[in-house]
């Protein structure tokens, strides 16, 4: 397998403020997948310095989606920029596993992880980090439907993302349809890798839907394999969506 760029891109800060929400001064600096056409499908890649936001096909994608973040968050940060990880208190239940962080490539030492215990303190908490341009990534993981984080919410951490030069990913549970200032919005689900020699498990793949981009458009059924050796994306096939409640089949 390869993918189409292979290096992790540096993690760079906007050159200056934003005076309001959807006003920028300059084009985004913008941080490649390694996927060919995905990348050109968003303009070169995600943007840094900018809220996105990932939510899960169906609860059992849960952990595939926390994981599809974390391998954003690794390449936008770069080879050493450091990953916040916020979380809502919801005990051992649902907490990274960092032996699996070191099978999927990412150093668990790169990643500070916090614990709030309710929603309000997430907000804060993520507030803090986003408006810090100490961290190069922060993922906001809530625990239920956070109701807090609404359009208002999602408005003020695009604001800090776009002047601290951090990247911003939240990850939704429920309502994805509900207003947000995300620069995009991905609905994220596991789908079958490809088997290694001898029947070996195959690299983590998920099948993509982008339902947003800010000034571009939505783009359905991405497969994409993560290769960890050069910690990026590398495309398999396209996906045709069936209205069977969500299902995917491969399309050629």
């Amino acid at each position: 397998m390869t993918c189409e760029s292979q290096p992790l891109p540096a993690p760079q800060r906007p050159t200056g403020l934003m005076p309001d929400i959807g006003f920028a001064q300059a084009a985004p600096v913008r941080f490649a997948l390694g996927a060919a056409p995905l990348d050109a499908a968003l303009g070169g890649g995600l943007a840094n310095a900018r809220l996105h936001e990932l939510w899960p096909a169906t609860v059992e994608d849960a952990p595939s989606t926390a994981g599809f973040a974390l391998m954003l968050a690794l390449r936008a940060s770069g080879n050493s920029g450091t990953i916040v990880w916020i979380e809502q208190e919801r005990g051992r239940q649902g907490a990274l596993y960092p032996p699996g962080l070191m099978e999927l490539g990412i150093d668990p030492a790169r990643i500070l992880f916090v614990t709030t215990p309710d929603e309000k303190s997430l907000l804060r908490a993520a507030g803090d980090v986003v408006r810090s341009p100490a961290a190069a990534v922060a993922v906001i993981a809530p625990a239920d439907s956070a109701r807090l984080l609404d359009l208002t919410a999602s408005r003020r951490l695009t604001l800090f993302a776009e002047r601290s030069g951090t990247t911003a990913i939240l990850l939704r549970t429920t309502d994805p349809q509900a207003p947000s200032a995300a620069t995009t919005r991905w609905r994220v689900a596991s789908c079958l890798s490809q088997a290694l020699e001898a029947n070996a498990p195959g690299a983590p793949a998920f099948a993509l839907d982008l339902i947003r981009q800010r000034g571009g458009a939505p783009s359905a059924g991405w497969r994409l394999e993560w290769d960890r050796d050069r910690a990026c994306f590398a495309p398999l096939s396209r996906l045709v969506a069936v209205d069977d409640g969500g299902g995917y089949l491969a399309a050629g």
